[in-house]
């Protein structure tokens, strides 16, 4: 609100639309023009409006269908008396961008400045018709749904907008695609069609019904031959992509849920590699789209099979059409734009080229619509149109309904009504949901708890005229009645075949199915040829009954033909495997080189260089070492339950019993230094070896504790895991209780980083043969090898797995017995001379 008391709009839209004034307004969203891109935004000037182009006549109609149903209404004395109902309809340019722009204008109120404290000014919009685009009705009524604003779609049909918890105030007078999937389905079983391919346009409508229609052929045991994505930007590569996977398939039977708009590059290159044979099946975005009408597409989709909406008549619509004329409004600027589209004018002053070849004529709004034929004044298919009409009778009667309530006895919190003056949302929303009327062409309106209205299709067949363009005939309807459930009703002649020879495609098969799959039989009754079955993995044909596909049982797999279930290959890390025969031959070197040392260090037992490290810690830490190369043994094989149980407990126990020898080396390491400092006599004596033995001892007991409770409460067992691959079993040890083995692998990991932290702090100690350094380094190699290991070990499939962990344990054993015992087994085999008092005492007082 500024300083005058005046409330102004943040922002105004310039949209092109119609208008007209009423006591209560209806707003439209409608599919006028097409926008095909949008203005660069460089936020350093104001940015310029969106400019739309390219008109569709149908869409317009649709449009004035709506102003029709308005002006019916106004005249019509028993609905709505005293009351008239104006409009404000907007172009959404096929953009959702500007489809949004309209929405909100509508939403709230369309006029520039009020003068009111309140800033309530005129009221907006009590419900609005539209959007007929799914993404854009599911944006907008996210929106307006916070506000229960009522939002009639006339062509919306997205299974996913019947969640009424995300859309309360959404309904729509076309059924849903859920509906629609199960009458194409039916109609596929009615034909016995049961191997088919999938086309779907990258968008909500897409997406969602190719879900449902997995879905759905799931459910009677029938075939997905393909199921390919159309692109949204119509890149040749994915079209050529597409032609392919088409031509390539065993399937003749080919179902499309897509927008005409998105379908035409591919019917494109349907036509230029005449790609015949295949009988098309059309959803309703494009089952009487009169893009394909022409008779370069007739020997291509002749004989396609679609789902239409159903159509409808309005007595005096097309009158109402034809007495069009533009005016001068602003508001109404969409009349004239289809004035200048329809007679190819311009009701600017000054000439303008088109095109850079022809100068427009200047429009006088005399002209004669009669003169002119286009989809804008064809009303004899009224489908969208007659959605439309519905959709606005029901925001009418159920505003009648409302304006009818008798104080006292209202619907409302204390028996109390709406007041119009004052209306809300929400409250018509109440009566929307309880609309239920009849057509002047006799269809029943209503509405069910989803905001959907009742489900009902025509079912057509694309035939050829004289002069060889496509028509339109009516074959059948599928409708699904509440106590009955899904009926389906076909004319006899329902099917005009989309084959060269105009015959039944089990005429045109070849004598043999391709490799991989087999002829599909019935009993004697006649089947198509598309039915020779390519089932998926883990599936085979039904030898008694070949027109499903069979899943094979848990532990069975489909055969390379697919004609029987064959057991699985059972996988897991075996001795015979290149792999385990590597970690096996790992295993025992690391053994042998633990044992070599063990007899070096025993036989030189007396050198000052085996007594100044220890010797007792270092033969336990050997035999430990010597424990943990042999524990991978454990790991190879067919998992039993004794192996399984015995492998993790072991690789902990000893790996305890190593990092704890190695913790004790460098304490020992640390009391040595500070003994022979003033301050730290006496230190020693809690470092002697008795006390070196007990630590070792108590710390390993705690690791056996937790095996031992591990073992008791759930044990590990071996497991036949069939989620790694389908197609194998991977036979491996499961580990029972996840919080036991992460205890075990803790505790391991807790022991490493204390020895790494205090030999890291302890490395500059002058102490014997530099002991501290080489337990560092040592500490590194094994730290770094576990910690590169859980991530590798996540990661890794089936067996992999299992050998990523017993590398992990090879590795951080040889790295252990590398660092800290080599550089004495080299002085004490190779260098002697260096494995006296003297040097090493020698040694020592040169670090100092």
């Amino acid at each position: 609100m500024n300083s005058s008391g005046t409330c102004k709009l943040q922002g105004h839209f310039t949209l092109n639309g119609m208008y007209q004034d009423g006591d209560f307004l209806i707003g439209g969203l409608f599919e006028v023009q097409y926008l095909k891109t949008f203005p660069e935004l460089s936020f350093t000037m104001e940015p310029k409006l969106p400019r739309c182009e390219l008109f569709y006549m149908t869409s317009f109609q649709q449009a004035r269908t709506m102003v029709f149903a308005i002006s019916e209404i106004n005249n019509n004395p028993s609905l709505l008396p005293n009351i008239t109902l104006g409009y404000q309809i907007f172009d959404n340019c096929l953009r959702l961008g500007v489809a949004f722009r309209g929405a909100i204008a509508l939403a709230s109120g369309t006029k520039e400045t009020v003068s009111d404290l309140n800033c309530k000014g005129p009221p907006p919009v009590i419900g609005l018709i539209g959007d007929p685009g799914s993404t854009h009705s599911i944006a907008i009524s996210s929106v307006l749904g916070l506000f229960r604003v009522p939002m009639i779609s006339f062509y919306a049909t997205c299974s996913c907008l019947s969640n009424r918890k995300k859309y309360p105030s959404f309904f729509r007078t076309i059924p849903s695609d859920a509906f629609q999937v199960r009458a194409m389905v039916q109609i596929l079983r009615h034909f016995r069609w049961t191997w088919v391919g999938l086309i779907y346009s990258n968008n909500d409508y897409g997406v969602y019904a190719a879900q449902s229609f997995h879905q759905e052929m799931q459910l009677f045991g029938h075939c997905v031959a393909f199921s390919e994505i159309l692109p949204n930007n119509n890149n040749p590569r994915d079209i050529q992509r597409i032609m392919g996977v088409i031509q390539a398939s065993t399937a003749r039977v080919v179902v499309v849920f897509s927008h005409s708009s998105l379908l035409i590059p591919l019917m494109n290159e349907v036509v230029l590699q005449n790609m015949t044979g295949r009988q098309w099946i059309a959803s309703e975005a494009w089952a009487t789209s009169p893009m394909f009408h022409t008779s370069r597409f007739h020997p291509f989709l002749g004989g396609t099979l679609g789902i239409a909406i159903r159509r409808g008549e309005i007595q005096g619509l097309q009158d109402f059409l034809l007495r069009l004329h533009p005016n001068t409004d602003q508001r109404n600027n969409m009349l004239r734009i289809f004035w200048e589209n329809i007679f190819g004018c311009s009701f600017e002053t000054e000439s303008k080229e088109t095109d850079g070849e022809q100068v427009k004529r200047v429009c006088t709004g005399l002209e004669d619509l009669n003169t002119t034929h286009t989809p804008y004044t064809d009303v004899s298919g009224l489908r969208a149109s007659y959605n439309v009409y519905k959709a606005v009778y029901a925001l009418a009667y159920a505003l009648h309904d409302l304006i009818q309530c008798e104080k006292g006895r209202g619907p409302f919190s204390g028996n109390s009504c709406a007041d119009m003056s004052n209306l809300n949302p929400w409250q018509l929303v109440h009566y929307l949901q309880k609309v239920n009327f009849t057509t002047g062409f006799g269809d029943h309106v209503s509405f069910d708890k989803n905001g959907d209205a009742v489900a009902i299709y025509d079912v057509l067949n694309w035939q050829p005229n004289s002069d060889g363009a496509i028509r339109f005939h009516k074959v059948g309807v599928v409708s699904e009645e509440p106590a009955t459930g899904m009926i389906l009703m076909l004319d006899e002649d329902a099917v005009y075949w989309n084959f060269e020879n105009k015959k039944p495609p089990h005429s045109v098969c070849s004598e043999n199915c391709p490799p991989g799959t087999r002829r599909a039989t019935k009993k004697g009754l006649p089947v198509c040829c598309f039915d020779c079955l390519q089932c998926g993995d883990g599936e085979i044909s039904n030898t008694t009954d070949a027109t499903e596909c069979i899943i094979c049982p848990d532990e069975f797999w489909s055969s390379p033909n697919k004609d029987q279930c064959v057991p699985k290959e059972v996988e897991f890390l075996s001795y015979e495997d290149p792999l385990g025969i590597s970690l096996t031959t790992a295993s025992l070197l690391g053994t042998c080189f633990c044992a070599l040392v063990l007899a070096v260090f025993a036989y030189h037992r007396h050198t000052p260089i085996v007594r100044a490290n220890n010797s007792e810690l270092s033969f336990m830490l050997l035999l430990s070492l010597k424990l943990c190369f042999l524990c991978v043994l454990l790991f190879i094989g067919q998992p039993q339950l004794w192996t399984c149980q015995l492998r993790h407990a072991v690789f902990g126990i000893s790996f305890v019993l190593c990092i704890s020898s190695i913790l004790v080396k460098t304490m020992v390491v640390i009391a040595v230094f500070k003994s022979s400092q003033p301050e730290g006599k006496g230190t020693m004596k809690w470092f002697e070896a008795a006390q070196q033995r007990c630590t070792v001892l108590v710390l390993t007991a705690l690791q056996i504790v937790i095996c031992a409770v591990w073992l008791s409460t759930a044990s590990p067992a071996p497991h036949k895991n069939k989620q790694y691959i389908r197609s194998k079993i991977v036979y491996e040890c499961a580990v029972g209780s996840v919080a036991g083995f992460s205890m075990l692998l803790g505790y391991i990991g807790f022991l490493a980083a204390v020895s790494f932290l205090l030999a890291f702090l302890a490395r500059k100690l002058p102490d014997n043969f530099n002991e501290a350094k080489f337990i560092t380094f040592s500490m590194l190699i094994f730290c770094a090898v576990w910690i590169t290991f859980v991530p590798a070990y996540v990661s890794s499939p089936g067996k992999y797995a299992v050998a990523m962990e017993t590398f992990a344990i090879l590795a951080s054993s040889f790295g252990l017995l590398i660092a800290i015992f080599a550089p004495k087994c080299y002085i004490i085999l190779l260098h002697p001379e260096r494995n006296t008092k003297k040097a090493i005492m020698g040694r020592q007082t040169q670090n100092k």
